[in-house]
């Protein structure tokens, strides 16, 4: 255990997370609205758009308008996500910043699902993207393990086989010649718990000490904030996190996928413990807002709801 972290990075998932899986369609000047909204708030990288088949995931058919439409804050990286090759091809002709990733799943089932490739084919496919990120000079930077924590198909993932993915990675980047930043562990549907989490986080310690860990974590049974505690106590600092709580996974197998953890939330606990997110949660608070007016319904957010706590402490 280390001390907590002074400052933490978060990586602002809530337009992704949020359009993709929305039954309903939203139009593109009001997803652009929010995208621009965000980037007000301090913070510096916002996930705009999955570039994958509208046939699946209705919600993302205007992603390559909506990514030409965004008037972009200079300081503010504008990111997108690809789960093949011709999402890839469709992100280098997007006005994205395009930020190369090894993305890998502990789960099996859950990668067929999600990609219909299982793990083999899916680090072969990496190995491909990983040659045209140094072909067109794209900058890699984190490697991910999906599922790292638990599945809707198989359950509670083994320690070992996270172990086992993050070694996968990392061996990947090794034969790119590639230097990451660091691994994200995400708990892709909302099975982490606390201890879950310090074990994890522990074992993969333990094999690698000097790696820097990132966590993108789904509240779906409310212990995303709780997760997060335990992970700042093992000083990790970098979180994906989603404005008022937006999202879910398509392809979870379950219909109670939440979103990830509340970005407007995640700020407020941390700065309340001390630890600078460089957020306006005031701002952050209007936009959530703004994000249920967007999406038409209440979001799950609660401090969207309870408000900070500056007013009082100016009394």
């Amino acid at each position: 255990m280390s001390d907590l972290p002074k400052r933490i990075w978060i990586n602002e998932e809530g337009p992704r997370e949020g359009f993709q899986i929305e039954p309903e369609p939203i139009a593109l000047h009001r997803k652009v609205e929010l995208i621009e909204a965000l980037a007000e708030t301090g913070l510096k990288q916002i996930d705009c758009v999955s570039f994958v088949n509208p046939k699946r995931v209705p919600g993302m058919a205007d992603a390559d308008q909506l990514a030409a439409a965004i008037h972009k804050k200079p300081g503010v990286r504008y990111t997108g996500l690809w789960l093949n090759q011709q999402g890839l091809e469709r992100a280098y002709q997007s006005q994205l910043d395009i930020i190369g990733a090894i993305r890998v799943t502990a789960s099996e089932t859950f990668s067929l699902k999600n990609t219909n490739k299982d793990i083999a084919r899916t680090l072969d496919e990496q190995r491909a993207w990983l040659k045209s990120y140094a072909e067109r000079n794209v900058p890699v930077e984190w490697g991910y393990v999906m599922t790292a924590f638990g599945c809707n198909y198989e359950g509670y993932m083994p320690v070992p086989q996270v172990v086992r993915m993050v070694g996968e990675v990392l061996d990947l980047a090794g034969e790119a010649d590639v230097q990451l930043k660091g691994v994200y562990l995400a708990d892709t549907v909302g099975w982490a718990n606390p201890l879950m989490m310090e074990r994890t986080l522990g074992a993969v310690r333990d094999q690698w000490p000097d790696l820097a860990l990132g966590l993108h974590l789904h509240d779906t049974r409310g212990t995303g904030l709780a997760n997060v505690h335990a992970a700042l106590k093992m000083g990790v600092a970098k979180f994906d996190s989603s404005c008022a709580g937006l999202g879910g996974c398509p392809f979870a197998g379950h219909r109670g996928a939440a979103g990830n953890i509340c970005t407007e939330d995640l700020v407020f606990m941390c700065e309340e413990m001390g630890i600078e997110t460089g957020v306006d949660l005031e701002r952050l608070i209007e936009v959530a807002h703004l994000a249920e007016d967007v999406f038409a319904r209440q979001l799950p957010g609660k401090v969207m709801r309870g408000g900070s706590l500056a007013r009082y402490k100016a009394l």
